[in-house]
């Protein structure tokens, strides 16, 4: 099957990138879990997609059967260099241990807690900015207006480089995670954003800051200095990572509570629910999903997994499994037990996690205080998936 041919078995032929997948896979993966937990498909290469919670997690604990080399979803496609600009990859999230464990190590401290706490001020700042331009229009585009444009000036901020270049970052993000089948617009992304931060570095060289890729220029590993190709992956991966994934879990909590009244109602008077609200709806609209690479021939689930085939980390379908989650499609603000792995699971578990639930919790008060009651305009509504699901195109209107 070619990518673009309709699915005709979900459990033998499924696409990630169908406009039914796209629009709504849950009942896809309700499907699945009942009649084939562990689905295959050839498209883009021979891939698996697990939906139960107890599968997802086993394998991203199990680093030996199943590595992080690979980790887009949709593979790149056309010739690789002779020379790889990045050999590293985009670590810690493309490595495997040992690599992974000490890159891991030099990010945790500018994603902690504390850090966090000290970035929520500039970031409630900048949604109040956000909502100046548009609350007293009675409508938005709540994806593009305000979702979309809050991470990638948090994470600019933390990199150190220019709030004012937004929506050139938010562009190349896209291009990568967005257009899987367009590989020349795929490359243009990649490339655009590499150039970019090769001209950064430079330039923190001549005049080095307190940022997060000033400090990757300064740091010594045995005594030497980061290779610039893995200082390179990770300023890259902390604006990928930290930017479509964040909005997008914005953009989904938004449209839940355009299209929730009472929850909605609930959020914006009772804000002492709002800690366990993020999380649960984090859990219902999972954006992220990963992938692994099968590192050796081994069975799995009953599934004979060869080396070289993709596993793909369906946390988002982790996430709904009646098995572990009492009514898993319903949205349940004070969840008692919420083991949610929208943040992954295994030592690959997101290390900007602190930083997503502040934004997203901050997001959604600011915009509760200025535009508490809301619902979906009349214009349609859009989603990307693949890497990472979420409204691209959320219209709403209010009083």
């Amino acid at each position: 099957m070619t990518p673009t041919t309709p699915v005709s078995a979900w459990a033998s032929d499924f696409d990630v990138l169908a406009p039914e997948y796209l629009a709504d896979p849950f009942g896809i993966w309700d499907e699945l879990r009942t009649s084939c937990p562990i689905a295959h498909t050839e498209r883009r290469g021979s891939t698996w997609l697990p939906t139960r919670y107890d599968d997802v997690t086993a394998i991203a604990h199990d680093v030996e059967h199943f590595s992080s080399l690979e980790v887009a979803v949709i593979p790149f496609q056309g010739e690789a260099p002779a020379e790889p600009v990045l050999p590293y990859g985009l670590p810690p999230i493309s490595a495997d241990p040992p690599l992974h464990t000490w890159t891991r190590r030099l990010l945790l401290p500018w994603f902690s807690h504390r850090r966090v706490q000290g970035y929520e001020p500039m970031t409630r700042a900048l949604c109040a900015r956000l909502l100046d331009g548009f609350a007293d229009s009675g409508r938005a585009d709540a994806a593009r207006d305000y979702a979309q444009q809050i991470p990638v000036r948090v994470i600019a901020h933390i990199l150190g480089v220019s709030p004012d270049l937004a929506d050139t970052f938010t562009g190349w993000v896209s291009d990568v995670l967005e257009f899987a089948d367009d590989p020349e617009r795929r490359r243009q992304g990649v490339h655009g954003l590499l150039e970019y931060f090769m001209a950064e570095m430079a330039a923190r060289r001549a005049a080095p800051g307190d940022d997060l890729l000033s400090e990757l220029l300064r740091t010594e590993v045995d005594g030497a200095p980061l290779d610039d190709r893995l200082v390179l992956g990770q300023a890259a991966l902390v604006l990928i990572a930290g930017v479509d994934t964040t909005w997008s879990a914005i953009g989904s909590s938004l449209w839940h509570l355009a299209t929730h009244p009472d929850d909605c109602r609930r959020l914006a008077n009772e804000p002492q629910v709002m800690d366990l609200a993020v999380e649960e709806l984090l859990r219902a609209y999972s954006p992220v999903t990963m992938a692994r690479v099968v590192a050796a021939d081994v069975e799995f689930g009953g599934c004979p997994m060869r080396a070289g085939d993709k596993v793909l980390m369906n946390f988002p379908a982790a996430n709904r499994d009646p098995a572990v989650f009492e009514h898993p499609d319903t949205v349940v603000f004070d969840r008692a037990h919420n083991r949610h792995v929208a943040f992954g699971a295994g030592i690959h578990r997101c290390a900007g996690s602190n930083l997503a639930r502040m934004e997203l919790r901050v997001a959604l008060e600011e915009w509760l205080r200025r535009i508490p009651v809301f619902r979906l305009g009349t214009d349609e509504v859009t989603w990307a998936g693949g890497q990472v699901r979420g409204p691209r195109r959320l219209p709403v209107v209010f009083a």
